[in-house]
Formats: C-alpha cells, structure tokens, sequence
C-alpha cells in the first residue's frame, strides 16, 4: 500500500464512465446504429470460475464495457485473478492475497495515512469497477494502481513479514488463507511478471472487484446475462 504522497504529486487518474453508463443518443442516431444480436462469453481456457466471476466477465465482453481495454476479474470470495485481453480471452488466472477485513469498500481519507493507523477492521479491498494504471510506490517499486486514492494497488507478493507466511497463504487452497494484506492484491513474483506488467505495467486496464458482502447487481446494476433480451447496440463513437 502506498504509505504516503508520492513525492508529494498528485496524481492525475483517468476515469472511465461508471458501470453501464452509456453515451447518450438520440433516435435519429439510434435508428441508423446496427444491432448486434450475437452474444459474446469471455473465454475461461481451461479454467472454472465462480458463477458470479462468469457473470461479470460474459457482460463485460458482451458489452464491451472495458472500452476496449484488458480487463482484470478479482473474485474476492475465492481469493483469485483473472486476467483478460481486450476481447475477452483469459491471459491467465492466480490466486491472490487480498485486505484482512472483510468489506466492500474504503474508509474514506485511508489512502493517506501511515500504513501503522489503519485498523484491522479497515484492511478491505473495495469492490466496483477500476481504471487501472501503471505506477510506483513509494520505495519506488513498480506496480499497478486499481484505486489510487483509496492506495489499493496490484503487486508482486511482499514477504518482509516472514510471521504473516505469505507465501504459504498463497499456495493455500482455502481462500481464507489468503485474506492477509491491508487492502492490496498481493500476486505471485512469477504471475506479475509475466502477466501483470505485460498487460497492465504500461497502460491502463479495467479492474472489476467483485463484491463480498453487498450483492452482486449493487454493484454492477448494468451487468445482464446474455441469454436476457437486454437491447444492446454499438455508438457511432464511445468516451473513455
């Protein structure tokens, strides 16, 4: 977690529309866009995710909500990552270490505080829908920021602490095992290098954290399954 300002910058982060905004049109132009009735599924590989990481993963490619950009499923619930190009195929998939405490979202102001003053009870990692992008921390570390505010970001597995076994949690098969971290996704070294900074160490992505305590629609309230009759059309141009 970022512990402090950044050599005092402030950070200028890119914001995409929230989750199933969609750029206003009028009829004339709906009336010339062409409808795209064929559904698109994001491509697993060999994996077997959750029904909820599924979900999200099929609306995102379906609806090209990522804008056009590799997109990234935390399944907070089963302690894993998925990791996507922009047309939906998985790149590859971990388990990851997340916050100790069980939540959806941030206490307000926690991105600037000493790492010693967040409380146990604050140590979440926030569900909802992220633009990622690459950065540093403040030991000047690579990493990638999910909510620069909040200082939740995607690293490589820290190991300072040898009483917290974090290496251990990792290759754990209980999710419980891997909720160690004060907020942050704590990835294998290998999995970030040849993954994560591949795909995300030098542009920006989007993040979707999937909830644990709030329902799944709360968060994502425009995610649809595809065999619904949701009408869905492309725009002449779309905003990032």
């Amino acid at each position: 977690m970022r512990l402090v300002a950044l050599f005092g910058a402030a950070a200028l982060v890119s914001v995409l529309p929230p989750a199933g905004h969609r750029t206003a049109v009028d009829d004339a132009t709906l009336a010339g866009t062409a409808f795209d009735t064929a559904r698109r599924s994001a491509d697993f590989a060999m994996h077997s995710p959750s029904s909820e990481a599924r979900f999200v993963a099929d609306w995102v490619t379906d609806s090209h909500d990522n804008k056009k950009l590799p997109f990234v499923i935390l399944d907070k619930r089963q302690a894993q990552v998925f990791v996507f190009d922009a047309n939906g195929r998985l790149i590859d998939a971990s388990p990851v270490l997340l916050g100790s405490a069980t939540g959806d979202d941030s206490v307000p102001g926690i991105g600037s505080r000493p790492i010693a003053q967040v409380l146990p009870e604050e140590r979440t990692t926030p569900a909802g829908r992220f633009v990622s992008e690459p950065g540093q921390n403040a030991s000047g570390e690579d990493i990638v920021w999910i909510d620069y505010d909040a200082a939740v970001s995607m690293h490589r597995v820290r190991t300072a602490n040898p009483t917290e076994r974090r290496l251990e949690r990792l290759a754990s098969p209980n999710p419980i095992d891997r909720r160690i971290s004060y907020g942050c996704v704590n990835v294998p070294v290998a999995f970030y290098e040849s993954v994560v900074r591949p795909v995300l160490g030098s542009a920006r992505g989007v993040v979707y954290v999937l909830p644990e305590t709030r329902a799944l629609r709360q968060v994502f309230s425009a995610a649809y399954p595809l065999g619904s009759n949701t009408a869905r059309y492309r725009t002449p141009s779309s905003r990032m």
